[in-house]
């Protein structure tokens, strides 16, 4: 295993190690997707030039449009949990209640 390879997995480990373990915050749930996102996206664009492979520099490309997407939504759903409940504090949010 390179040592890049390493420090994309460490990276991915540790945001999805700060997902599972600093959920008080929906904005620090957000930052951890997005390092994630960042990760796999600095991965995805090095290995096509690592392996000499041309038939995989789309993927990138599409992995940041869906990020993009991902945090337009998040950002969202901050915004409308913030208006609606006060806070963005997850234990706040009754995800039963219309």
């Amino acid at each position: 295993m390179s040592i890049m390879c390493l420090s994309y997995c460490s990276a991915f480990a540790l945001s999805s190690l700060g997902l599972t373990l600093h959920r008080t915050h929906l904005i620090s749930a957000l930052l951890c997707l997005e390092s994630m996102m960042l990760s796999m996206y600095i991965a995805l664009s090095v290995l096509p030039t690592e392996n000499q492979a041309a038939s995989l520099t789309l993927t990138p490309i599409l992995m940041l449009t869906f990020s993009a997407c991902e945090a337009g939504t998040g950002l969202a759903m901050l915004v409308a949990s913030t208006r609606t409940h006060g806070s963005d504090h997850l234990q706040n949010l009754n995800l039963l209640q219309c």
